[in-house]
């Protein structure tokens, strides 16, 4: 996984267009999932937290999960993936959030990490986001959160160590009738117990040889780099060990030309562009539960009309605005990702290869509600994408042989996903959800507009239908080794060009568009 990207500078007039987009990971077919490889060690560390919740501190059960490598050189990074932080609040926290009048809870957790090696140390933090959850009647609640970590340098030969640290849970609470509960969201500040085991210690990973040398700072990824401190004393005094290694921060993707390995995404006669209007390139992954694998979404085209904000509900501790969007797939002039071609094994031994495209049934929608703290000016956006997509499969081989699907083999229904707000947002339809925060003077983290970042959801594949051509009937094929639900989704999305106000680069900004208004980043599919 990489770490979010910092918002880059922008002008004023694009900068005040704040509200998030979204675009999309979307199911294909499955590309089998690989095995772990050799020399990757398997995390599943169970903590013990105490939370602040509305009636005391408590203690609440904490365990993290991620996939490590055993061994890797100096200077090389260390990107942690399948990460899941799964919090288990105890019944008397639980009867805190119904005192509340909450009926559902969707978590947003902050997990900070700290990084050793030797006598060097950083810390980063691990982003994760929750489905929302309904409160039991009675017992405990568990909530699963995944979500973006930053990779971590460690900068010389040695055993570098990641143990778990501080953990904040914010919560967004529901009411049964579908409106905000209580306070609308509380955040549960936690520290680790002292008898946690291991001190919280995660993993430990060899950097190098098995000879320790001289300690290097480890470094998580998108933290700036620090000035060598001064050197006090006599000329040639050695300086600050931790501030003589800096950090090495990751970069943006690569790319910057129009002729990439990408589809043209750009504005036309039949498809004219507004004041309003913005275009990104997306790309990502989606599980595929029913056979433990992996697909891939290649970088496709949106095109977004950003709406304007209007004032949300009032708080006396936030300045609240929300900002209601629209955006198309475009692909030839259709609402569509291009054709993509993904292999996969049904039924763990039969090899098929299918070209499929994603085509849109009714407009997406992007929901975003901008949230300002007035004591500190820190803004909160959280964002939620609604797509309804079918699946369209126009090409099938099984075991090498080709088979003839016919024009109209595609899911029956879009693809779905449990919705938070299902009063308002009726029908099949794909939900996605991701966060931005940002600390007043500092780079935004997570998902926002000006610097994108990655969205997660889960889905229920379909049955299949009209895959009948030919004379013989494959929808139960497909259905059996592709639908049903538990799929989850991470979709990244690239920095948005606003073609109203477009940004070709200079030496205060990077650049956002192509000269013939292009997006200019094609962001790197991440697990």
């Amino acid at each position: 996984m990489k770490g979010q990207r910092a918002a880059v500078p922008r002008p004023s007039r694009v900068r005040a267009r704040s509200a998030a987009i979204g675009a999309f990971v979307v199911l294909a077919a499955t590309v089998p999932a690989a095995a772990s490889a050799a020399g990757t060690q398997e995390v599943d560390a169970e903590l013990r937290y105490v939370c602040a919740l509305p009636s005391g501190r408590q203690p609440v059960g904490v365990r993290v999960s991620a996939a490590f490598p055993d061994r890797v050189e100096a200077g090389e990074a260390i990107s942690p993936v399948d990460v899941t932080t799964t919090v288990e609040l105890p019944a008397d926290a639980v009867a805190d959030l119904t005192a509340l009048e909450a009926a559902t809870a969707r978590a947003a957790t902050r997990l900070t990490v700290g990084v050793a090696q030797d006598e060097a140390a950083a810390e980063a933090t691990w982003h994760g986001a929750a489905e929302p959850a309904a409160l039991p009647g009675a017992g405990p609640l568990t909530l699963t959160a995944t979500g973006d970590v930053p990779s971590v340098t460690g900068r010389s030969d040695g055993d570098l160590t990641f143990s778990a640290g501080n953990l904040a849970v914010d919560l967004e609470l529901g009411a049964a009738d579908g409106t905000a509960a209580g306070p609308g969201t509380l955040t549960l500040d936690c520290s680790p117990a002292e008898d946690t085991p291991k001190d919280g210690l995660l993993a430990t990973v060899r950097v190098g040889t098995d000879t320790a040398g001289p300690s290097g700072s480890p470094s998580p990824s998108g933290s700036a780099p620090k000035a060598p401190a001064p050197s006090s004393g006599t000329p040639g005094a050695p300086q600050d060990r931790q501030g003589d290694r800096a950090p090495k921060a990751a970069g943006d993707p690569p790319g910057a030309a129009a002729d990439r390995d990408a589809p043209p995404c750009r504005y036309d006669d039949a498809h004219p562009p507004t004041p309003a209007s913005l275009n990104a390139y997306v790309t990502g992954y989606t599980n595929v539960r029913k056979l433990k694998g992996a697909s891939l979404l290649p970088p496709s085209c949106m095109l977004i009309e950003q709406g304007n904000p209007v004032d949300g509900p009032p708080d006396p501790e936030y300045l609240i605005f929300d900002t209601a969007s629209t955006a198309d797939f475009h692909y030839e002039g259709r609402k569509q990702t291009p054709p993509f071609e993904s292999t996969f094994l049904t039924f763990g031994f039969t090899p098929v290869t299918a070209t499929m495209v994603l085509e849109q049934t009714g407009p997406i929608t992007i929901d975003s509600r901008i949230k300002m703290r007035w004591s500190d000016f820190r803004t909160i956006t959280d964002t939620y994408v609604r797509a309804p997509l079918v699946l369209r499969v126009t090409a099938l081989e099984v075991n090498g042989t080709p088979l003839d699907v016919g024009p109209g083999c595609r899911t029956e229904t879009s693809l779905t996903s449990a919705d938070p707000d299902p009063a308002n947002h009726p029908g099949d339809h794909l939900v996605l959800y991701g966060r931005g925060e940002q600390d007043l003077g500092l780079p935004a983290t997570g998902y926002l507009l000006l610097s994108g970042g990655s969205l997660s959801g889960e889905t229920t594949v379909p049955a299949f239908t009209g895959c009948d051509a030919g004379g013989e009937n494959l929808d139960r094929l497909l259905t059996a080794s592709v639908s049903g639900p538990g799929n989850l989704l991470k979709q990244v999305q690239g920095q948005t060009c606003s073609i109203a106000n477009p940004v070709f680069g200079d030496e205060f900004n990077a650049p956002q568009c192509t000269r013939d208004l292009q997006p200019y980043v094609i962001p790197v599919p991440e697990r």
